[in-house]
């Protein structure tokens, strides 16, 4: 079946016609629960808040965490002060907290594309499925580096859309067969 121009045009801007609009989320947002994978026996953990730590005005940052696997009953508790945030995309990602890969990423042509949790990894897959794709004003007050203007270039491309969008999927799709 071959299609028109104006046919295709038309299709794709009914399959990516969603409005984005920046919720101004940052990394900070997503740190309550990483998915990483588990050191024992390579199933995916959890990194969460100690259960212990019930302090109401602590930075959430640097809370203690506890790193618990369903599959194989291991848990690690950290407690320090060094917390390391995964910047580029040129290698995997790990967790700030213990250092472990994060279960949630693939390696694309580009780099890798990550997230900490399925709701990171929704913001992602909302953001790169949108035609149109809104910023805060300038002249707004609030977050100016929010975690959407920090993505690399290649995730904002549109051109690299489909790719995104494929790479979300094979996330999802490992998520499922785990």
């Amino acid at each position: 079946m071959r299609c028109s121009a104006r046919q295709l045009h038309t299709h794709r801007t009914a399959t990516f016609s969603a409005r984005f609009r920046d919720p101004r989320s940052t990394e900070y947002d997503f740190i309550t629960l990483i998915m990483v994978r588990c050191p024992g026996c390579e199933k995916a953990a959890r990194v969460v808040p100690a259960p212990e730590d019930a302090s109401p005005g602590g930075r959430i940052l640097f809370t203690p965490r506890r790193l618990v696997c369903h599959g194989c009953g291991l848990s690690r508790v950290w407690s320090g002060r060094l917390v390391t945030l995964s910047a580029c995309t040129a290698q995997p990602a790990t967790d700030p907290y213990f250092g472990m890969p994060l279960w949630l990423q693939v390696e694309t042509r580009h780099g890798w594309l990550w997230a900490y949790n399925l709701e990171h990894l929704e913001l992602i897959r909302r953001f790169a499925q949108a035609s149109l794709r809104e910023r805060t004003p300038w002249y707004d007050t609030g977050q100016k580096m929010t975690l959407v203007a920090r993505l690399p270039v290649w995730i904002k491309r549109a051109k690299n859309r489909d790719e995104v969008l494929r790479a979300v999927s094979r996330i999802h799709a490992s998520l499922v067969a785990a």
